[in-house]
């Protein structure tokens, strides 16, 4: 099989399933347990949370594990709005969001607030003015996405922070760095943001766990689980202890060497946009900045198709983001692009593993698909 899906999910290490089959097997106990393998659980669900928010660059007490990108996401928006309910019932975000976000603020407008809706270019671009532009005195949240999920366009957190606390100190900053957490370099202390979700899955760690950064501008935030105190009383419900050790693990793993794994994941980008770009009919799609997600479109082919056809060969791309599910991307609706160009993206994301042989084997699936197939759209 040829791995090109790597923003949908990851692979997972033998040594971080060996790992979290230790702690399901072993050292099972309950951390809220008051004898000495409850307490021992406990202090070590701390540990393997000072990993992952050192990665984060962030302090142990500012990090709440969840159990994914989507809870985290949801739950920024609560307790943003929660904080801000005095100052108005406005919200901004973008248009090409995950669906996480957007779904989420169509609940808070089910709820009776405003949410504006930000478009970018023709190249997935949205400006830091833009973002600043729509701020009004009663909105109480911007959330805006570090990288696209589908394009792989790194949006302007920091300058949308530094533009806020001059605009509108009281209006709560989130970003949603599922794609970019270990994949481009940035720090919670100098982004800016209040809130900050990451996920597991996305690094080589399990599906089921993921995390919520609460920046110190978040006063007394409203839980999002009440229950038996856990996760600072924020979250409650039995830590998934074998979860979050694995997520510890995929992250010490993915950090060693990582500028090497980043240079190299750049490397086989360009190197397959080099080598795409001799099949006819195929073009670029958005501004990619990161160094692991690439949009392209096989013009009139459509991307279903494609993805069905190279996937019968055992090579997995995607056409958009995998919780689509087969619908349409919101995002590559976003863009406004031709109707045949819009049928007929599939994005190609690559991790540290993948090899120029992976990409030399994909691009010949997309020329043979080109050249056997008719256009259909």
């Amino acid at each position: 099989m040829i791995y090109l899906d790597h923003a949908a999910t990851t692979p997972v290490p033998r040594a971080v399933a060996d790992t979290m089959y230790t702690v399901l097997t072993e050292h099972f106990g309950n951390p809220s347990a008051q004898y000495p393998m409850g307490l021992e659980t406990k202090k070590q669900v701390e540990l393997w949370r000072r990993t992952v928010a050192k990665a984060l660059g962030s302090e142990s007490r500012q990090l709440f594990f969840t159990s994914c990108g989507t809870e985290g996401d949801n739950w920024a928006i609560q307790a943003a709005c929660w904080q801000n309910r005095r100052l108005g019932r406005h919200i901004v975000t973008t248009a090409v969001e995950h669906s996480a976000m957007l779904e989420g603020c169509r609940w808070m407008e089910q709820q009776g607030w405003e949410v504006t809706y930000l478009t970018p270019d023709g190249e997935g671009v949205i400006t830091a003015q833009q973002v600043l532009d729509a701020v009004r005195p009663d909105t109480a949240l911007v959330s805006c996405m570090l990288v696209n999920n589908e394009l792989g366009t790194i949006y302007p957190i920091q300058e949308i922070s530094r533009g806020l606390a001059a605009k509108n100190p009281q209006t709560l900053l989130h970003t949603d760095a599922v794609q970019g957490f270990l994949k481009i370099p940035f720090s919670a202390k100098t982004l800016g943001a209040d809130f900050i979700t990451i996920s597991a899955h996305k690094i080589g760690g399990p599906k089921g766990i993921g995390a919520l950064y609460i920046g110190p501008r978040v006063k007394n935030p409203r839980p999002l689980l009440p229950g038996g105190g856990q996760e600072g009383g924020l979250r409650s419900g039995t830590e998934a202890t074998a979860q979050i050790a694995g997520f510890a693990k995929a992250v010490e793993l993915r950090t060693e060497g990582l500028e090497d794994k980043l240079r190299h994941m750049a490397e086989i980008k360009a190197y397959a946009k080099e080598q795409l770009s001799a099949i006819p009919d195929l073009v670029f799609v958005g501004r990619s900045d990161a160094p692991h997600i690439l949009s392209v479109s096989l013009v009139g082919w459509p991307s279903q198709n494609i993805v069905n056809d190279l996937g019968s060969q055992g090579i997995c791309i995607s056409a958009g983001s995998a919780c689509h599910q087969g619908k349409p991307s919101q995002v590559v609706a976003a863009l406004h692009l031709p109707k045949k160009t819009a049928g007929s993206v599939v994005r190609l994301s690559f991790g540290p593993e993948t090899t120029r042989e992976d990409i030399d084997a994909c691009v010949q699936a997309l020329r043979r698909h080109h050249d056997t197939r008719m256009p259909m759209l």
